[in-house]
């Protein structure tokens, strides 16, 4: 009976750890409408997510910047994507890093080489 009580924590603090654990996986797998704000101006890009485990790859969607694939991770809540942009016919790399508020927000930097730095906010679609 008196090693009931040890154990009872031990056990208890484990699933609390997964339950932690847990929380910080998100996957972000789907379409996203993303809100920048640059010193060349702003936009809203779509960009569509496919998530497997740390790999992250997709497709950038916007007025300002065009079509691209790219590639990128997610580890733990910090999420990093780029890809190169068609920009006047020059190829211009395009940089996003963020975090992952939730399972459906996130926010962070964005930089685009050459033409300047801003930020951005997304929400899941």
């Amino acid at each position: 009976m008196k090693y009931m009580l040890p154990r009872f924590f031990v056990v208890a603090f484990l699933f609390h750890a997964i339950a932690l654990v847990a929380q910080d996986k998100v996957d972000i797998t789907g379409k996203w409408v993303f809100n920048v704000e640059t010193s060349a101006g702003t936009g809203t890009p779509t960009v569509t997510f496919k998530q497997d485990g740390e790999k992250l790859t997709g497709h950038y969607s916007s007025m300002t910047l065009g079509e691209a694939d790219f590639t990128g991770s997610v580890k733990g809540r910090e999420i990093a994507f780029n890809f190169m942009a068609n920009v006047a016919d020059m190829q211009i790399p395009v940089s996003y890093t963020g975090t992952i508020e939730s399972k459906d927000a996130m926010k962070g930097k964005i930089v685009i080489t050459g033409l300047g730095d801003g930020t951005f906010t997304a929400k899941r679609q």
